[in-house]
């Protein structure tokens, strides 16, 4: 099997899990950085990853604070990049907010020989 195909399968994998693993925690304007970390700690986690940055939109996460002082984090919030090597191929993609169609896009990125 080539190995762009399964470093693009795995990639999309670990932006499967990202999403669906921390939609709807609950989250703290001034807790965001530690949440991102912990994001990236747990993803990093997982074979043949070999680098992911995590951001959450602290501007949007302002607008769904509750009256108990949280919001829950939504596809809205988070952009996520991760790196896949398997083999000698890497892909990279991405997760982020597509406003136009109000849905968190997932999409690969680029995938090259290394």
């Amino acid at each position: 099997m080539d190995e762009g195909y399964v470093a693009a399968f795995e990639l999309g994998i670990k932006l499967g899990t990202l999403y669906h693993q921390f939609i709807g925690m609950p989250i703290r304007v001034d807790a965001l950085d530690e949440v991102e970390r912990a994001i990236e700690a747990s993803i990093s986690s997982q074979p043949y990853v070999s680098k992911v940055e995590v951001r959450i939109d602290k501007e949007v996460v302002k607008k769904h604070i509750n009256r108990f002082g949280y919001a829950e984090l939504s596809g809205e919030m988070l952009f996520a990049r991760i790196s896949v090597e398997y083999g000698c191929v890497k892909a990279i993609g991405e997760l982020s907010y597509d406003k136009e169609n109000d849905y968190p896009l997932m999409k690969l990125v680029s995938i090259e020989k290394i």
